[in-house]
Order: structure tokens, then C-alpha cells, then sequence
């Protein structure tokens, strides 16, 4: 993989991580402001859930990229 293209995929996962915190954000902002807490707080737990497992997800493919780009180098040298 180049660097290039390394580059683009770590951009579109922060780029997605940025739209995910957004959404938390204005959630947990109506939450507060919601008559039905319950339902705010499923909402926001849910919303949780995601982020969590997007951030796992996220963790997992910079880790792979950097073995890629490990390897790349290595089989360059």
C-alpha cells in the first residue's frame, strides 16, 4: 500500500470519527433537553455502542496499516 493511499484511509477514518463525535455530541445535547429521558438514553447508549466499536474498528485498521507499511519497507530494503 503507498503512502498515498495510506494516507487517504487514515483521512477518511478520522473524517468519520469526526461526523461520529458530531452526532454523539447533538444527541447527548438533546438528551438533556428530552421530556422522555428513557428514550434519550437509549438513544445515546446505542450511540455509544457505535462510537466504541467504530473506534475499535478505527484502532484495528491503523494497526494493520502500520504492519502493511512495515512490511512494505521491509520488502523494499
Amino acid at each position: 500500500m503507498s503512502a498515498g493511499r495510506i494516507e487517504e484511509a487514515m483521512s477518511r477514518i478520522s473524517t468519520a470519527m469526526a461526523r461520529i463525535d458530531a452526532v454523539r455530541a447533538k444527541i447527548e445535547s438533546r438528551s438533556g433537553k428530552s421530556a422522555d429521558a428513557q428514550t434519550g438514553a437509549g438513544e445515546s447508549s446505542r450511540v455509544m455502542a457505535l462510537v466504541n466499536a467504530h473506534e475499535k474498528l478505527r484502532e484495528e485498521v491503523a494497526d494493520t496499516l502500520g504492519e502493511l507499511d512495515a512490511l512494505i519497507e521491509e520488502l523494499e530494503a
